[in-house]
């Protein structure tokens, strides 16, 4: 790295993904606060040694400071309200790094640059209707066939989404998204083992990539509409309708469960919301489910998640020295320590 290289965004980014504050990586650095202050907006620059010594601190090689650094809005993420501001900007952090990845590997011909389509909402209070709509135009312009999606995170990456899955380490976590126009990133946790609710996931983050994009974040709307443009991807109506039982039919939902890779939440509110199921026999559905304790773990379990693959491939190929060289060795082996598992 040159001793003029040095984005001061990265050291916002190095320091978020540590969890410090800047008063601690001053005190970790044995440094001014101030000092780290002017180094992060641009004010003052360290000097080489100087950028050694906030490497070491923060744990990332000196040359990650050097990379050029793509801007995103803060990220979609659910619950806001109970998520702190510090894990907000670690899961922030982390999608930098995965998007890092990404780029070096596109640069080599490992990844392909992302063809999302962007078909914004009329409004926050968009009908139903034309979420439906907006789910099923993006699977008829992918090309997917009726029925259920195969295998989401592998549609994902085939289309330009770096999907990594990591820990978390927050419960109220599941996943989110930042929207890069490249390189969109998709971060899966790997803290909780259960395919239905990550495919749901999964269709969710995308939901923000396709109607929000840098648009509109932060809002509760917009994770409603991502929540209803999920369940429309996944189970379309017009696939779906005549399949969804009238009554409480377990057998048929565990069937459905099974066919469709869904949660029995996800196919009890796809039968109310298409009007399969009145309010009665849902809120009865509801309530026998919880008593029965599926609420928190269901029955018919559907295996391991779906897990990103191509950029862990990228990694293990001898294409990614440079990237290795650069990135933050704690989130590459964390990156492929969760999806081993």
């Amino acid at each position: 790295m040159s001793t003029q290289a040095f984005e001061r965004a990265r050291l916002r980014t190095a320091r978020e993904l540590a969890g410090l504050s800047q008063t601690r990586l001053a005190r970790e650095a044995g440094l001014t606060p101030a000092a780290i202050s002017q180094f992060e907006s641009g004010a003052a620059r360290p000097s080489p040694e100087t950028t050694g010594v906030l490497a070491r601190a923060l744990g990332v090689p000196p040359a990650f400071f050097g990379e050029a650094m793509t801007g995103s809005h803060d990220g979609f993420f659910r619950s806001l309200r109970r998520t702190s501001v510090t894990d907000r900007r670690r899961a922030r952090a982390i999608g930098h790094v995965a998007h890092d990845l990404a780029v070096h590997a596109s640069a080599v011909g490992r990844f392909r640059v992302a063809d999302i389509p962007c078909l914004p909402v009329s409004s926050l209070q968009a009908q139903r209707a034309e979420i439906e709509e907006v789910a099923a135009r993006v699977r008829k312009l992918w090309g997917l066939p009726p029925g259920p999606v195969a295998d989401i995170v592998d549609l994902l990456e085939g289309h330009g989404v770096a999907v990594t899955r990591l820990p978390l380490d927050n419960r109220d976590v599941d996943a989110f998204s930042l929207p890069f126009p490249d390189h969109p990133v998709v971060v899966l946790g790997s803290d909780k083992n259960d395919r239905a609710r990550s495919r749901f996931d999964s269709a969710h983050e995308l939901a923000h990539l396709v109607l929000h994009g840098e648009q509109i974040w932060g809002v509760k709307e917009v994770e409603t509409q991502a929540h209803q443009f999920a369940a429309a991807f996944l189970m379309p109506a017009d696939d779906i309708h005549d399949q969804l039982p009238t009554t409480v039919d377990w057998p048929a939902l565990f069937r459905l469960k099974q066919h469709w890779q869904v949660s029995l939440a996800a196919l009890l509110m796809r039968a109310r919301t298409l009007g399969r199921m009145n309010e009665n026999v849902y809120l009865t559905a509801i309530k026998a489910a919880s008593a029965r304790g599926w609420r928190r773990v269901e029955p018919v379990p559907l295996g391991r998640p779906e897990q990103p693959t191509r950029l862990l491939a990228y990694l293990a190929s001898a294409d990614s020295a440079l990237a290795r060289s650069v990135l933050p060795p704690q989130i590459v082996e964390s990156l492929q320590t969760a999806s081993a598992t």
